[in-house]
């Protein structure tokens, strides 16, 4: 059984933009103890919520927003807190 957590959490993956939606708890952890880019306190404090959660032992609400600060410390933006890119528009002399 997966544990449906709301709405999905988008992250920017790449420097071209890929993204990866996370949907459940189950792909929050896979991708916490396979695929995060950095092992620091974040991404340990959010695994070790995201197993809590799905042993009901604390709340999805507590283990997504972990899952997110973890994620903004890797450096894995949410899609819309993804950094627009700078236009530069050149004024007549």
């Amino acid at each position: 059984m997966e544990i449906n957590w709301g709405k999905p959490l988008v992250l920017v993956v790449s420097p071209d933009g890929a993204t990866q939606k996370i949907t459940t708890a189950e792909q929050a952890r896979h991708w916490l103890r396979k695929r995060w880019p950095v092992a620091d306190r974040s991404r340990d404090r959010a695994l070790n919520h995201v197993e809590a959660a799905m042993e009901c032992m604390t709340s999805v609400g507590a283990a997504r927003q972990a899952f997110a600060l973890a994620a903004r410390t890797a450096g894995l933006l949410p899609e819309s807190q993804a950094p627009m890119p700078r236009v530069v528009v050149a004024v007549g002399t």
